[in-house]
C-alpha cells in the first residue's frame, strides 16, 4: 500500500484533468466535439532528486514546480476549447507563476494583516489581533472558493476537481477504474491541494504570532519570508496524516480539510469521470513503460 501512498495526484483543468506521477504527468481534455485529447510528458529531474526526500525543503520546491506544471496544463486546456496554440514557458510562465504568487500573497496573507493592524488601534492586544487575522484569514479564503464556484465555468471545473479525487480515491482501494465504479468512489481526499490551503493558514496563525512585537515592516517581511518554511510544514503535516489514516485521532483532525474540500469539487458526471479516467490512465503507462524499461 505504501507505493500507492503520496505517489499520484493531480488537478482540473479546463474541461479536463491533469494526473502526476512519480515520473511522469499527463493532461485529458474534451474537445467541443466531444472527443477526448490528451497531452503527456515526463517531469524533470527535480521530483526523483535526492532534494525532494529531504523534509520541508521539498515542499517549497515541489510546490513551485507543481505550480508552473498546472499553469501550463490551464494552458494546454485552454488551447484545445479555443483551438489554438498559445504556450506558457520560459520566462512568460515564471513571470506568470510570480505574478500569481504575489497576488495570492497579497490577498490572503497581507490583506488580513492590513485588517487586524486596524482593528488593533481599537484596542486589542498581540495576541487577539493575531487570531483575528487567522479567523479573518480563513473566512477570506472560504468566501472565496464559496464565491467562484458560483461561476458556471468554475462549477465545471470543480466537477473534474470531484473526477480527479474519486479516481485516485479508487485506484488507492484498488478498484477497477471504470467511470460507473469510480463514481462510488468520495469526493474528498485528504492530500488535496484544498487541504494543503487549509493547513497552510492555520500554521500561519501560530508562526505569525511571534511577528508581532515587531516593528509593523519585520511583520510584513516576515509574513513573506516565512512562506515557503511554512508550506513546507504544511505539506509535511498533510504526508502525515495521509499516511496514518487508520488513528480514529488523526481521521478527526483530517475532518476539517474534508469539508473545506466541499466547496472546491461537485459531483461530476460518468463523462467527466472517463476524462479523469484515461488522464490518470494515460499517466499510468508511461510510469510502468519505464519500471519495465529499468528492469
Amino acid at each position: 500500500m505504501e507505493d500507492r501512498i503520496m505517489t499520484y495526484g493531480g488537478q482540473a483543468v479546463i474541461e479536463g484533468v491533469l494526473m502526476r506521477g512519480r515520473k511522469a504527468m499527463a493532461v485529458a481534455m474534451r474537445n467541443p466535439k466531444g472527443e477526448i485529447e490528451v497531452h503527456t510528458e515526463t517531469l524533470g529531474g527535480i521530483y526523483h532528486s535526492s532534494i525532494a526526500k529531504v523534509p520541508f525543503v521539498r515542499g517549497s520546491i515541489l510546490l513551485w514546480d507543481a505550480l508552473g506544471l498546472g499553469m501550463r496544463a490551464l494552458t494546454l486546456s485552454a488551447n484545445v476549447q479555443t483551438g489554438e496554440d498559445e504556450k506558457l514557458e520560459g520566462p512568460m510562465l515564471y513571470l506568470t507563476m510570480a505574478f500569481s504568487m504575489l497576488l495570492g500573497i497579497g490577498l490572503f496573507f497581507l490583506v488580513p494583516y492590513g485588517v487586524s493592524q486596524l482593528v488593533k488601534l481599537a484596542g486589542l492586544n498581540n495576541l487577539s489581533a493575531n487570531i483575528f487575522e487567522g479567523i479573518f484569514r480563513l473566512v477570506l479564503i472560504g468566501g472565496y472558493m464559496a464565491a467562484i464556484g458560483r461561476v458556471p465555468d468554475i462549477y465545471r471545473v470543480f466537477q473534474y476537481h470531484g473526477a480527479e479525487h474519486k479516481t485516485i480515491n479508487a485506484y488507492e482501494a484498488g478498484s477497477e477504474l471504470t467511470p460507473e465504479k469510480v463514481a462510488q468512489f468520495p469526493l474528498e481526499h485528504p492530500r488535496c491541494g484544498t487541504s494543503f490551503i487549509l493547513t497552510l493558514a492555520v500554521v500561519s496563525i501560530f508562526a505569525f504570532s511571534f511577528l508581532h512585537s515587531f516593528n509593523v515592516w519585520i511583520q510584513i517581511s516576515g509574513r513573506i519570508l516565512l512562506i515557503p518554511l511554512l508550506a513546507g510544514i504544511s505539506l509535511e503535516y498533510i504526508r502525515w496524516m495521509a499516511n496514518h489514516l487508520d488513528s480514529r485521532v488523526v481521521f478527526t483532525l483530517i475532518k476539517p480539510n474534508l469539508w473545506l474540500q466541499k466547496l472546491t469539487t461537485r459531483e461530476p458526471d460518468l463523462q467527466q469521470i472517463e476524462v479523469a479516467i484515461r488522464s490518470f490512465n494515460e499517466m499510468m503507462a508511461i510510469e510502468t513503460k519505464d519500471v519495465q524499461n529499468a528492469g
